[in-house]
């Protein structure tokens, strides 16, 4: 095995490679241009003086003009056209080149302008493309050539995706530079490096490679060509050299392949062994000798199959492919991130213990799978075929050119063995309300399918075709679109959406039963997990990390169990961006295993106590914790504390004091844990094969004493959210605040009144819309309405009492997402109703007439704070009297005043 650190191996390739070659760097000039663009809204005229009113400001790429609108409270964000423009100086060396500007990507119009004369445009916002320039540069002032560059992400019919649950960011939001070539050269146009690499043959005894390249010559070019590609070894070691001239007579043909054969005993690429080689093609001037051009590739010896029975075989090994799918934005940058931040995502990745990704929903940057590449991650990669097609000419044209503009771009990664080309397109079907129009529908979805699977075997035949559907399997089996991909991929969020955990393996048996030929893969499954929400009692719907936690845990034992599944993504690597959900935390899919900023949750720590082969241990990491304690004489709350591990059982320390072991079961160990109040110095050991293993954890609870006017100065303050079960800790304050209970003597609860329920919420209680004006929505979220009274039996004292308002009832209409596949209740929409009421605290009125909607707006969070006095030991009760309709009360908090 290789031994050499990966920068030394690339030091010495690069060492040998100029060697070998003294004039490499002259033959193809790359120069970044992601710095000092001038942006702006508003219109401009290419070639003319820059719109003085425009407001012009000074951005550098990766860049989208959405980062900010699409967390605000405000629904939409901006799609439209806008302009980035930047002057740019050539080299006079340049005159005599083939000059291009390379987008690595644009949302999803773009139009390039060099010096005021249109050079070209392309349609899609997730594929690479290149735009030749040098035709419209000024030579005469190379100092003073203005690039222009108009960038739309508005709707259009004609160019997928149509819909999807995240956001079309708008911009260059990825990297552009600026290429020189000589007139001969790889063939760029499409945004690849112009040549292919296959294996024809791989063992472990024997391989061939071959090699397809594409050229770019101009008319009058007379002399031969000379192909020579050379096989590198990690090493820095040529282990082939192929050598090839393209004579005179075959000068007008611009494809080339070589055959190299009979590599002995290659070093295989696997997911434990990611072993790399690298090919680089030139091609030479045979009669001058010079270089004209070179390219290098990856190379990765390695062969696969797919068994519907069996699983997934890796250089004949079996493997079972476990991973996640990726969106690739970031909070605070949307999808123009750096470098940096993609292969950070892979390394996650695999640190998960994950051997595979779903690069989902469209083609990403090619450091994605560059690195899939070095860390041995297998992949899949698709267009934005989701959730719909437009029966025209011009969506077909558009999506078989995306295909083929993927394909030619990935071509070359050795990790990817999977492309796919449609996403849930039976999702929310048209026509709903004309069922012969639908089936035609239907008929065009699948032709459109057949269309790109035959683009894409006869393009690739050594890779495998993938569409991923979502749980209604009889309507794919009616449309006949099981039918055409080589694998069938299945979302499926069963105890989610709807229906009970228990479902999924049914859903799974039911499938293999019905095509035992058809090789399948969970390609989605998932439950929010909002990384501020816990709970000791977690149901469907609730958002807690808890519930998500018990989710995978039964999925991924239903996928383990089954080997029929040759492999299963979980949905979602890290939170992502989805401008058009409201819940717990509105415009975040919540369901990823990392936040939106790539904190673990436990989600993430349960997969690499399940994945991982190398002992491993950690704590939830819910270290911020309230709860009233067990018994008057016992200043102690005990709860359930979970530990993510691989061991077979885990040894709880509190204190320096031995709590006692838990037996793991499913990557978890629980045990009931006294919390006292303050900091709780937590610590886990566990054996493997006879040495330890440990994790230790600061722990801070809030503990409410079981009898607070006895506790006296114990009592600090009371954070509760009514109607509701869940706890949530506020990122910032790490304040927890817990659900409310009915009123006990001694401690705290409401009189009278009944969780609020929505009519369309899916949690049975609450509301899931976003509230407006608080970033801790889940406060405002749920409330008790028809209240009579609140009683909290504190100490003499002085206080200061907040009380918290959202009039969450509202004629305000949801449009149904296309992802809410069962909306639960769903009893009719809501009415607003005037609601006035008086508040009075120990009997003097704190809040006269109050109208939470008339003070705060509907689905608007607000808050009154008052101080209070306690002077006896009958603690503070808070009288609730309707003047017209119900009252309500969101959530209370109580905090002693020195």
């Amino acid at each position: 095995m290789n031994k050499k650190p990966l920068c030394l191996q690339l030091f010495i390739t690069a060492v040998l490679l100029l060697l070998c070659n003294a004039s490499f760097a002259q033959v193809r000039t790359e120069t970044g241009l992601n710095q000092y663009w001038k942006f702006t809204k508003g219109a401009f005229e290419p070639g003319g003086i820059a719109n003085p009113a425009s407001n012009w400001e000074t951005v550098s790429l990766p860049h989208t003009w959405n980062k900010d609108d699409v967390t605000d409270d405000i629904p939409d964000y901006y799609r439209a056209l806008c302009w980035y423009r930047k002057t740019i100086a050539v080299s006079s060396s340049f005159k005599n080149k083939n000059v291009y500007l390379y987008f690595e990507g644009a949302n999803q119009q773009t139009v390039v302008y060099v010096n005021g004369k249109k050079a070209g445009s392309h349609i899609g916002g997730y594929t690479a493309f290149c735009i030749q320039i040098d035709q419209y540069l000024n030579f005469d002032e190379p100092e003073k050539n203005e690039i222009a560059v108009s960038v739309d992400n508005s709707f259009n019919p004609d160019i997928a995706p149509l819909t999807a649950d995240f956001t079309f960011y708008g911009g260059i939001y990825r990297n552009v530079k600026l290429v020189s070539t000589n007139k001969v050269h790889f063939d760029m146009s499409d945004g690849a490096s112009g040549v292919y690499i296959t294996t024809p043959q791989v063992s472990a005894a024997m391989a061939s490679v071959k090699v397809s390249a594409k050229l770019v010559k101009y008319v009058g070019f007379k002399n031969k060509l000379k192909f020579v590609s050379t096989i590198w070894d990690a090493d820095g070691k040529s282990i082939a050299v192929k050598s090839s001239i393209l004579p005179k007579d075959k000068l007008a043909e611009n494809d080339v392949i070589q055959d190299i054969t009979a590599i002995a005993n290659p070093h295989l690429w696997s997911t434990n062994d990611p072993y790399l080689y690298r090919v680089i093609t030139q091609v030479y001037n045979a009669d001058t000798k010079e270089l004209l051009d070179e390219v290098s590739n990856p190379l990765g010896f390695r062969w696969f199959k797919f068994d519907a029975a069996k699983g997934f075989f890796l250089n004949d090994k079996p493997v079972k492919l476990i991973g996640a799918s990726r969106h690739q934005d970031f909070a605070g940058l949307g999808n123009a991130l750096p470098d940096g931040y993609h292969e950070a995502d892979m390394k996650l990745l695999k640190a998960m213990g994950g051997n595979f990704l779903r690069i989902a929903h469209y083609p990403q940057v090619p450091e994605v799978l560059a690195a899939c590449d070095r860390l041995g991650i297998l992949a899949t990669v698709e267009i934005p075929v989701v959730n719909a097609i437009t029966e025209s000419d011009g969506f077909t044209n558009n999506s078989k050119r995306m295909l083929e503009e993927m394909m030619h771009q990935n071509f070359n990664h050795p990790a990817l063995i999977i492309w796919g080309y449609m996403n849930e397109v039976l999702l929310r079907p048209k026509f709903a309300d004309d069922k012969v129009r639908q089936q035609i529908y239907f008929a065009n979805i699948a032709k459109l399918a057949q269309t790109l699977e035959d683009i894409i075997r006869k393009t690739d035949p050594g890779r495998y075709t993938m569409m991923a559907c979502h749980g209604d399997y009889n309507r794919y089996k009616q449309a006949g679109l099981i039918q055409i991909p080589m694998l069938l991929g299945w979302n499926l969020y069963q105890g989610w959406y709807g229906g009970v955990v228990g479902d999924f393996g049914k859903f799974l048996d039911k499938f293999h039963q019905d095509f035992p030929d058809k090789p399948m893969m969970v390609t989605e499954y998932g439950a929010d997990a909002d990384p501020r929400i816990r709970s000791a009692k977690p149901i469907r719907f609730d958002k807690s990390i808890d519930y998500a936690l018990g989710f995978h845990q039964v999925y991924l034992d239903a996928i383990k169990i089954r080997p029929f599944v040759v492999g299963a993504m979980a949905w979602n690597l890290a939170d992502f961006n989805s401008e058009t959900r409201e819940e717990t935390m509105p415009h975040i899919n919540n369901k990823g295993l990392l936040t939106w900023n790539r904190e673990p949750k436990d989600t993430y720590r349960y997969y690499q106590a399940e994945l991982l082969t190398k002992p491993f241990i950690k704590i939830s990491n819910w270290l911020n914790r309230a709860g009233i304690a067990d018994s008057a004489n016992n200043k102690v709350c005990t709860q359930a504390l979970t530990v993510l591990t691989n061991a077979l059982s885990v040894e709880f320390v509190l204190n320096n004091q031995k709590l006692g072991e838990a037996k793991t079961v499913n990557g978890v160990a629980t045990l009931n844990v006294p919390f006292a109040n303050g900091i709780n110095q937590i610590q886990v050991v566990a054996k493997v094969n006879g040495q330890q293993y440990w994790d230790n954890a600061e722990v801070s609870f809030n503990l409410i004493p079981f009898n607070m006017q006895a506790a006296g100065a114990w009592f600090q303050d009371l954070n509760i959210m009514l109607g509701t079960t869940r706890y949530y800790i506020e990122p910032v304050s790490k304040q927890v605040w817990i659900s409310d209970q009915a009123y006990k003597k001694g401690q705290f609860g409401a009189i009278g009144g009944k969780p609020y329920i929505g009519k369309n919420a899916r949690l049975p209680y609450g509301s899931d819309r976003n509230i407006r004006s608080t970033e801790n929505d889940p406060i405002y979220q749920t409330q008790q309405t028809g209240i009579k009274a609140y009683k909290i039996d504190a100490p003499k004292g002085s206080y200061e009492l907040t009380l918290h308002f959202a009039e969450l009832v509202s004629d305000e209409k949801k449009e149904a997402l296309a992802y809410n596949l069962s909306d639960g209740r769903n009893t009719g929409d809501e009415k607003a109703q005037d609601r006035i009421f008086d508040v009075l605290a120990n009997g003097l009125v704190v809040l006269k007439d109050f109208n939470v909607a008339k003070k705060f707006g509907y689905l608007t969070a607000g808050y009154e704070k008052v101080k209070v006095w306690i002077n006896d030991n009958n603690g503070l009760n808070i009288e609730f009297r309707p003047i017209k309709g119900e009252p309500i009360l969101n959530a209370i908090q109580l905090s002693k005043v020195e």
